[in-house]
């Protein structure tokens, strides 16, 4: 690839370091780092073909690249993370809170140190708890907890009016704080009450616990009943504010459990803060994707913008679904952040295994949640219509848009889809399925030529079979005498196939051979993301950031996703069928009727001689000859798998 700013590879210094790219007004757009910086630099300068498109989009929006040489890779790390906060780079992924996540907050630099509910950028002299999901359960859990460790809790102004007056607040009546304000205990003793409940929300719980039960049962044997009750209560305080906060880790440990959910466009992030092996906190982050990065990198970047400037809250392990690149240079500098060894690792089995599972739902929900308030918002859809309009040059704003994708499976059962989004949402009552019918093997071009060709003939059909309203210049896209929608009278304002100047081509092809000039084409090609329009040698390239890129997408994912459907369900019923042809007496009724009975051959494989026999026209030997049949089919089905492990046959 010829950029006019690529340096000599000689010139690179092969030692560890960071580079930054650099736009044509000297602004930071990117900034990573490297092992080695020849071979990294060298990398982004090949066959653009070879990039990723995001890549690409960068090499060519920058027009300078410089870079700093450092002697570790720890180093390397640090520099790289101090100049993604300087120049926050548009390049560089971006984990922003979905949403004000509350904290507990202790402001310990004051005097008469304070609790309370906490939002945003954290403050120096403060130490936090948390992120909770909700400032109530901050509240509740403050609540009961103050009967046991009576520190302030009031604002600046209630304290100095308490001072001022000579009388505490209620809260210094009914024994939820120890009243410093008026001088009920010192600024010592109330710092002791502070650093106790600190060391509580800390998850060091048992000792509070052990002690707390002692002194009831020493207030007891003394005879001290009105002691032994108000302790006996204190103790169900903690224990109330303890079942707020489930057990999930059985040996106590303290970690921060980290899942991802991604898209081609997206990425979601949760984290559950685990400390005493309860869980003390929740929170999560939604970010686009502008950078090249499996999930293995997305971990890195995260835990490197997570960590970094909160070395306070570093624990001894970090649970995440996949090790960083270069993990041991990453747990090295975080250790030497928290002062202490710090772990990261995949979690394989047991309790570890199963949270980590529990917090990748949570971040599945958090990114479809996302998806749909972005797919829901008027606003951001017309926008998204709006740009696809002006980027195609269409006439109008294309508020029915049709996507077609084909799906096989090395040439069998071929398939097709079609879906349809009106004004930017879904009408799944107007999906449709297609069977490819005069194509052999493997072609997906002549598929999409097929799809294209049935869709829009029966399109003209509609036309010539309905009646013109008197005083109306279209047909009628509604049966007069059924009142159901005809369903191929709607004609589409944009063609999207899945592909790229091929299967465009081809749906080109199809509209022109029927003689139809007004329905607008393109594709969306999977692998750059890029848009093509018939007869153009150079693709549309719509930004990372446009909201018109992710609606094309989400229609396109969709088309993808109902094709895949109905494959399935095709390849389900050839099985059962093939499965079944050699069993004496069973013909097409019955093995339809099982099909229908059973729904897929897992459910028939798994059924007893008992449960065939209750279907309709199955007797005992049939049924008997049906188990044979399936059982020595799933035989032959281990066999392949296993020599396809072995490396020896492919399963078809």
């Amino acid at each position: 690839m010829s950029v006019p700013y690529r340096p000599e590879p000689g010139s690179i210094p092969t030692q560890p370091g960071v580079y930054r790219f650099r736009d044509a007004r000297g602004r930071v757009i990117y900034v990573g780092k490297a092992k080695s910086l020849r071979p990294r630099l060298s990398s982004y300068f090949q066959d653009v073909a070879h990039l990723h498109p995001r890549t690409a989009t960068m090499v060519h929006t920058a027009a300078s690249v410089e870079w700093t040489v450092v002697n570790t890779e720890v180093e390397a790390l640090q520099l790289e993370y101090s100049w993604i906060k300087e120049f926050d780079p548009r390049f560089n992924v971006k984990y922003r809170d979905d949403k004000s996540y509350p904290w507990l907050a202790v402001t310990t630099g004051e005097e008469f140190p304070r609790v309370m509910v906490g939002r945003g950028a954290k403050r120096k002299g403060t130490r936090y708890f948390g992120p909770y999901s909700h400032a109530w359960a901050i509240r509740e859990t403050v609540d009961i907890l103050l009967r046991v460790f009576p520190m302030r809790s009031c604002s600046a102004g209630v304290f100095k009016r308490s001072q001022q007056v000579g009388r505490p607040c209620l809260l210094g009546y009914i024994d939820k704080c120890s009243a410093p304000c008026v001088g009920k205990v010192d600024a010592e003793e109330h710092r002791r009450i502070v650093d106790d409940f600190c060391d509580f929300m800390g998850g060091q719980t048992r000792p509070f616990m052990r002690r707390i039960e002692q002194q009831m049962y020493d207030a007891s044997d003394a005879l001290d009943f009105e002691k032994a009750a108000r302790l006996r209560d204190d103790l169900g305080a903690m224990n109330r504010a303890l079942e707020k906060q489930a057990v999930v880790l059985g040996d106590g440990a303290d970690a921060d459990v980290v899942a991802l959910a991604e898209d081609p466009l997206e990425v979601a992030v949760q984290v559950f803060y685990v400390r005493g092996g309860r869980i003390r906190g929740q929170r999560g982050w939604v970010a686009d994707r502008v950078e090249e990065g499996e999930t293995a990198e997305l971990v890195e970047h995260f835990l490197l913008q997570l960590y970094a400037s909160e070395s306070d809250s570093i624990p001894r392990e970090i649970l995440v679904p996949a090790l960083p690149p270069e993990a041991a240079t990453l747990e090295s500098l975080l250790s030497d952040l928290r002062g202490s060894r710090v772990q990261i690792r995949v979690p394989q089995r047991g309790d570890k295994r199963t949270l980590q599972e529990t917090v990748a739902q949570n971040a599945a929900q958090s990114l479809a949640l996302h998806k749909t308030k972005r797919a829901s918002d008027l606003t951001t859809r017309s926008k998204a219509l709006e740009e696809i309009q002006e980027a195609l040059e269409l006439d109008d704003a294309p508020l029915r848009i049709e996507c077609y994708d084909v799906s096989n499976l090395q040439g069998t059962e071929v398939v097709a889809s079609m879906v349809v989004f009106e004004d930017g949402l879904s009408r799944k009552s107007e999906y449709r399925r297609f069977v490819i019918k005069s194509v052999d093997g493997q072609n997906d071009v002549a598929s999409m030529h097929e799809v294209i060709t049935r869709r829009f003939r029966r399109l003209l059909d509609e036309q010539a079979r309905s009646a013109t309203v008197e005083g109306d210049s279209g047909p009628m896209l509604v049966d007069p005498e059924t009142g159901r929608p005809r369903k191929f009278a709607y004609v589409p304002g944009l063609v999207v196939v899945d592909g790229g100047p091929p299967q465009v081509a081809a749906a080109q092809r199809a509209l022109d051979e029927l003689g139809i000039d007004d329905v607008p084409v393109c594709g969306l090609a999977k692998r750059l993301e890029e848009v093509w329009l018939p007869g153009e040698d150079d693709p549309v390239i719509l930004p990372r950031t446009s909201e018109g890129l992710y609606l094309l997408q989400r229609i396109r994912d969709e088309a993808h996703r109902f094709a895949i459907n109905h494959h399935r369900s095709r390849r389900s019923r050839t099985m059962v069928e093939s499965t079944l042809d050699d069993v004496p007496g069973l013909g097409e009724v019955r093995r339809r009727t099982l099909l229908k009975h059973f729904g897929s051959l897992k459910r028939l494989r798994e059924a007893t001689v008992e449960e065939l026999v209750q279907v309709p026209g199955i007797g005992e030997r049939t049924a008997v000859a049906i188990k044979d049949a399936v059982a020595a089919a799933s035989a032959t089905r281990k066999t392949v798998a296993v020599n396809t492990a072995t490396g020896e046959i492919e399963e078809s």
